[in-house]
């Protein structure tokens, strides 16, 4: 559970956070970025954004290869890390980390 723990607080707080936030803004999200990206300072806060989505998701891509599983299965994580950067990733650890669980509680049966 502890590796865990922490993804998912964050998750649920960030995700929560961005829920109410949503909910209560004066303008659409696709009207905020483009509002985010007509300014250099706040397009280079975006720019830098996506430049660490784009690792977390070859990060991703290559952990969930290395696990052995297909490329399709990190697909709903990237598309969730297109939108909301950060609630895409931590989504993907939360998941490994009960799969994990999971996974070593049936072999610590077995054995």
């Amino acid at each position: 559970m502890k590796s865990v723990a922490l993804p998912l607080i964050a998750l649920l707080a960030f995700a929560g956070y961005t829920v109410s936030v949503m909910l209560h803004a004066e303008q659409s999200l696709i009207d905020f970025g483009i509002s985010l990206m007509s300014r250099p300072d706040t397009a280079q806060v975006v720019i830098d954004l996506y430049l660490l989505a784009t690792l977390a998701g070859i990060w991703m891509y290559k952990d969930a290869r290395s696990r052995g599983h297909s490329v399709l299965s990190v697909l709903p994580y990237l598309l969730i890390t297109a939108v909301f950067v950060s609630v895409g990733p931590l989504l993907y650890l939360v998941v490994r980390g009960l799969r994990s669980r999971k996974t070593s509680a049936v072999f610590g049966q077995q054995a």
